[in-house]
């Protein structure tokens, strides 16, 4: 019954996070926010994440210890479009729109604070897999209180650089998410190396 349960958690947390990407990366490039941008595309590997998820359920530990090393390297390369971005925002120098920064920065928060409550109960079920979901989910709310207070901060001194390091925390964030997931993965291949 929970992996029933399961199944139709991980689908709606991937439903939630494909619909908010074209949101938050349709403002992102409107006002130039390297967080936005950062965020609109860690939405799209979060949703790439539970899709992939979705099918891996019923696989093998060694299966599900692969995929959790693929999913590693889905949660960083946010983190190298990011770098991009932020060398883009320095480059031309435009701070964005604080108001709008902070609004879409507050849905996003809304929408990742309820699939990581939506995830919680499952984070130590079928290993890596779901706790990547639920990591994603986690830091991605942590990041968006830090684009709502970016906002906040440029509407009082209009800059780039809150926008900026906020985007580079997203990054870091990812990076490290990363490092967990796969750290995760190859415990299990070891174990179910050790089973077979």
């Amino acid at each position: 019954m929970a992996k029933v349960n399961l199944r139709k958690v991980i689908l709606i947390v991937a439903i939630a996070n494909l619909s908010y990407f074209f949101i938050e990366f349709f403002f992102g490039l409107r006002i130039h926010s390297v967080s936005l941008f950062a965020d609109s595309i860690d939405f799209l590997e979060d949703s790439s994440i539970n899709f992939l998820i979705f099918f891996a359920l019923g696989w093998s530990l060694l299966a599900r210890s692969r995929l959790g090393m693929v999913l590693a390297g889905i949660i960083f390369v946010p983190s190298l479009a990011t770098l991009w971005e932020v060398w883009q925002q320095i480059t031309f120098h435009k701070p964005p729109q604080p108001i709008s920064l902070s609004l879409v920065g507050l849905g996003a928060l809304i929408v990742n604070y309820s699939c990581a409550l939506l995830l919680e109960e499952f984070r130590h079920h079928h290993g890596s897999i779901v706790h990547a979901a639920f990591l994603s989910a986690r830091n991605d709310a942590a990041a968006n209180i830090s684009i709502i207070l970016a906002g906040f901060i440029t509407l009082i001194y209009p800059s780039i650089w809150p926008d900026v390091i906020v985007g580079l925390a997203i990054a870091a964030l990812n990076a490290n998410a990363a490092r967990e997931v796969y750290q995760k993965a190859l415990e299990e291949r070891k174990l179910s190396k050790g089973i077979a």
